[in-house]
């Protein structure tokens, strides 16, 4: 056990939580001689400081809607994002600078809709799926800009090709969907590849929307630093997208804050969300994301060692164990990503590995596919991560 949280709770990650009863979409979803390590929720609980919150606010005993976009109780969470921001991703924003939104996903959605019908996205492949999903139900075009996988010995090291980025511009491209952290690749973008891409986007007038959800994920050697940071003509034309939900284990909350200077992009956000009828968010999502980041950080830093640690214990793994396969080593997030281009089930090892290993892993990163990538969650105690990859490896000596 690791002595981490607030009031030196206790919580020891590799304690196996039976998860198939507490209506988990992660786990409901295959049959239950599967492992599933495919959507983006960790099998840990939650830090002691939000339980202890929400017990708190529970025993109130009344809950009515909440303030759609505009609170304040005992500091509020618009404040603590503001601190966050400020002191840790390098984004002086304000309190007035934070609406509050039902997700990130929703915001990827929304801002979607921001541009005319006529514009189109630009968006990095491969990339997290509901870039794209949120951009075809907008009816806006997208044009894809793709990374460049690197060889770093028997790892891949995920690159930006600036003058591609720069090259897949079109007249009516009016938008950036930008992922940092990067999922699926793992990368935690340096501030001098910031600098590059803010230049790029205001030479061509394109606003950029952030996904940064994983932000709180980035690994001690490594930085995040909000693109929004850059200078104040980049925040101006930019729309950051967090939430306490991807770092401490909260995604049920449905809960997020979208982060503009911009006034006119804020006022479109909070009408648009107004527009679809959504006028509150979750009473409680409010109290376990202040929680979160007001006092969530010890142990975020002990998860993020145990994190570490899985990681580590996954790439070695696969390359002694799968040595056909082409891991990544993620700068942030708890997934892993895989190339099997150089195996038998390389036209989709997604599915031979749920037929053959019962794990479920996750895929579909982009309009061109991308079917010999393969993304495994290793958020879950490492006797569970052990067996996932032991029975991966038994498929793979099979195939």
């Amino acid at each position: 056990m690791t002595l981490i949280g607030h009031d030196e709770a206790i919580v020891d990650f590799d304690e196996i939580i039976d998860r198939r009863n507490s209506d988990s979409a992660k786990w409901n979803r295959y049959d239950e001689d599967v492992i599933p390590a495919w959507t983006a929720d960790m099998d840990f609980l939650s830090p002691p400081a939000v339980t202890a919150a929400l017990q708190r606010r529970v025993a109130h005993g009344v809950f009515g809607y909440s303030a759609a976009g505009r609170f304040d109780t005992s500091g509020g969470l618009l404040e603590a994002v503001s601190e966050r921001y400020r002191q840790r991703h390098g984004l002086d924003c304000a309190p007035d600078d934070v609406l509050i939104v039902p997700g990130v996903v929703s915001g990827l959605y929304a801002m979607s809709q921001f541009i005319a019908s006529d514009e189109s996205i630009l968006i990095q492949t491969p990339n997290y799926w509901p870039f794209f999903s949120a951009a075809e139900t907008a009816a806006r075009a997208t044009v894809s800009a793709p990374l460049v996988a690197c060889q770093e010995g028997a790892l891949d090291r995920y690159e930006i090709d600036f003058d591609a980025l720069e090259a897949a511009i079109q007249p009516q491209t009016r938008m950036l969907m930008f992922c940092n952290p990067h999922n699926p690749v793992g990368r935690a973008y340096r501030r001098d590849e910031l600098e590059r891409i803010a230049d790029i986007c205001l030479r061509h007038r394109l606003i950029i929307c952030s996904d940064e959800i994983h932000a709180g994920l980035t690994y001690p050697q490594f930085e995040h630093h909000a693109i929004a940071g850059i200078d104040p003509e980049v925040a101006a034309c930019t729309v950051t997208l967090n939430s306490s939900t991807k770092s401490y284990n909260l995604a049920g909350f449905k809960l997020g804050v979208a982060i503009t200077s911009n006034p006119e992009m804020r006022e479109w956000l909070g009408a648009y969300y107004r527009r679809v009828g959504v006028y509150s968010v979750s009473a409680l999502g409010l109290v376990a994301a202040e929680a979160a980041f007001r006092h969530g950080q010890p142990w975020l830093d002990s998860l993020l060692a145990y994190l570490q640690d899985n990681r580590d214990y996954a790439i070695d793994f696969v390359l002694r164990e799968m040595p056909a396969l082409r891991p990544t080593c993620p700068e942030a997030t708890y997934l892993l990503l895989l190339d099997c281009a150089a195996t038998p089930f390389a036209a989709d090892p997604v599915q031979f590995f749920l037929d053959e290993a019962r794990v479920a892993l996750s895929g579909n990163f982009g309009p061109q596919g991308y079917p010999n990538l393969a993304r495994l969650n290793f958020g879950c105690p490492r006797a569970t991560l052990s067996e996932i990859l032991e029975r991966m490896a038994a498929a793979y000596d099979r195939a």
